[in-house]
């Protein structure tokens, strides 16, 4: 989702407040409503939870109300800024983890970090979450939950190619992948992955795999790192990779990708859980294809490991300008409490923002390997300025680049990482 520009009032709200603590708020008076900001997806699919955090809250809180506002995504920003420029703010809000960076930079959320030992499961938080809560070495919210991406496959052409089980390793899947091309060959729409050349979610967690990076920081600067040996090596094997087993579109990008995946021609794609639903929707996909489906973590170069996926999820902040700050996080405290967690994941069928509950969706062969992908992850450079990286097309472009041929591998990443460079340290 596409950050917008924390405007110069916000700023000023947030360091206003800088002064006061997480623990204390900036108010004299007793606090009677704790008001909290969640997204639609809340009420929709896991009330119950929300329902006993607040009772949980509540009863440890005598006096204390607790009040849930929905959100909608396409709107909240737009209202956050305006609630935090004016100084009336919600104790606790939700973010998508790549919207956290400019208000974390802007000191517009209180700073946890002293807070962190007293919050559930901080120990084993999933990484790609925690990474999102983090700037300049301080916690300044809480992971809430994740969606990561696995292979979804087609287990008949698999068994009909000759493959048994699923790959362990990259040099595997590859190779199961050209006998799948063989197999095939007489359908020239055919691809044994479906990897369309935008799709900088997927390619990059080869660049993760590989030891590479996006971007480094050293000295106060960024700097821009897909010329690294190790991200070059990376792509070079995902160009490969597209040649070999992709008949996708190299300028497109993976938004209909479950959609191709419906029409029949393909045996595998690199996507989120909620696309296996998508696929075998019975208006929009093939339902037919349901008992033929199956997913597994996409293997990395190194046997046994899996290839890191990026993790899409939601944080919970304290505002700054609250004027509760203790009580949001104790309300933040109750919501990722283990029992609550467990409860919205049964009902959401969501990751849990903790390794140690990932075994709950194990049971459930939709989610086991979305919930085992996530254990591996990887996540954005937390630049102030990344959003605007991500609007410039940076990496989408150096890709298409690539996978055409219209650009070598080393011309394409030196111009991307200079991009990224000048990008990440322009100023506001």
């Amino acid at each position: 989702m596409k950050m917008r520009y924390v405007a110069g009032a916000l700023l000023a709200v947030a360091l206003a407040f800088a002064g006061s603590t997480a623990s204390g708020g900036t108010t004299a008076r007793k606090a009677t409503t704790v008001t909290v900001w969640l997204q639609v997806d809340a009420q929709q699919a896991w009330p119950e939870a929300v329902a006993s955090a607040n009772r949980a809250f509540e009863a440890s809180h005598p006096g204390v109300n607790v009040k849930v506002e929905y959100q909608t995504w396409g709107q909240h920003l737009t209202k956050l800024d305006a609630v935090l420029a004016g100084g009336d703010t919600p104790d606790v809000v939700e973010m998508g983890n790549t919207e956290t960076t400019k208000y974390m930079a802007a000191g517009a959320f209180a700073d946890l970090t002293s807070k962190k030992g007293t919050i559930p499961n901080s120990k084993t938080w999933l990484q790609g979450l925690k990474a999102s809560c983090t700037f300049g070495g301080k916690l300044f919210c809480v992971p809430y939950y994740a969606g990561a991406r696995a292979v979804i496959y087609r287990k008949d052409l698999y068994a009909k190619a000759g493959i048994r089980g699923t790959p362990r390793s990259l040099a595997q899947f590859v190779a199961g992948g050209k006998k799948l091309m063989k197999a095939n060959r007489g359908d020239s729409n055919f691809s044994a992955l479906y990897l369309p050349g935008k799709y900088w979610y997927a390619a990059m967690s080869f660049v993760y795999d590989y030891g590479g990076t996006i971007a480094v920081k050293k000295g106060g600067k960024w700097k821009g790192a897909l010329d690294s040996k190790r991200a070059r090596l990376a792509l070079t094997q995902l160009k490969s990779i597209s040649r070999a087993l992709s008949r996708a579109d190299r300028t497109g990008d993976e938004a209909k990708q479950d959609a191709a995946f419906a029409q029949g021609h393909i045996a595998s794609v690199i996507a989120n859980g909620w696309e296996w639903g998508v696929i075998t929707d019975a208006k929009s996909g093939n339902p037919a294809l349901q008992p033929t489906l199956g997913a597994y973590p996409m293997p990395s170069h190194t046997p046994g490991k899996f290839m890191p996926t990026f993790l899409g999820g939601s944080d919970l902040a304290v505002p700054a300008g609250s004027r509760n700050r203790q009580l949001g996080l104790d309300w933040i405290k109750a919501f990722t409490s283990t029992s609550t967690m467990r409860e919205m994941t049964v009902a959401g069928g969501v990751i849990p923002n903790t390794t140690s509950l990932v075994s709950i969706n194990q049971s459930k062969p939709q989610l086991a390997p979305f919930a085992a992908a996530a254990k591996s992850s990887w996540f954005v450079p937390t630049a102030p300025n990344w959003v605007n990286v991500e609007s410039a097309n940076v990496i989408p472009n150096m890709l298409v680049a690539i996978l055409t041929g219209r650009s070598t591998v080393a011309k394409a990443t030196t111009s991307a990482s200079k991009q990224i460079t000048q990008i990440l340290n322009a100023s506001s």
